[in-house]
């Protein structure tokens, strides 16, 4: 094999390598700003910050899954959307909407401290 082809093989490598990293990286943190404005949003809500993604998703590792709450924000944020005050809009409007809970909505059980998928 020529230094030619070696240089070339390795760069290919290389590149593979590279995008395969930052695809990798891009679905890990998915929807960043919408844990990180609901934390802000909801700090009484202790159990967000260990919940994370799991504050939406009944399994934290499944994406393609959303619990009650995740289905209703889903629905008024949009897709991946960025802006801050656009996320916190829509945090709002679904403290309006029914949970699980019989009776109670999810900005009730907010007001107690609890996630907003919570039975």
């Amino acid at each position: 094999m020529s230094r030619v082809s070696k240089v070339l093989l390795l760069s290919l490598a290389v590149g593979l390598v590279a995008g395969l990293v930052l695809f990798a990286g891009s679905e890990a943190a998915a929807r960043p700003a919408y844990c990180k404005t609901f934390i802000a949003e909801y700090p009484k809500v202790e159990a967000a910050k260990e919940a994370k993604c799991a504050i939406c998703h009944p399994k934290a590792d499944d994406k393609d899954v959303r619990n009650n709450y995740g289905q209703v924000l889903g629905k008024l944020v949009g897709e991946n959307e960025k802006d801050a005050a656009k996320i916190k809009a829509s945090l709002k409007k679904a403290e309006g909407e029914k949970s699980a809970v019989p009776g109670k909505t999810f900005g009730d059980l907010l007001k107690e401290g609890k996630l907003p998928a919570s039975k």
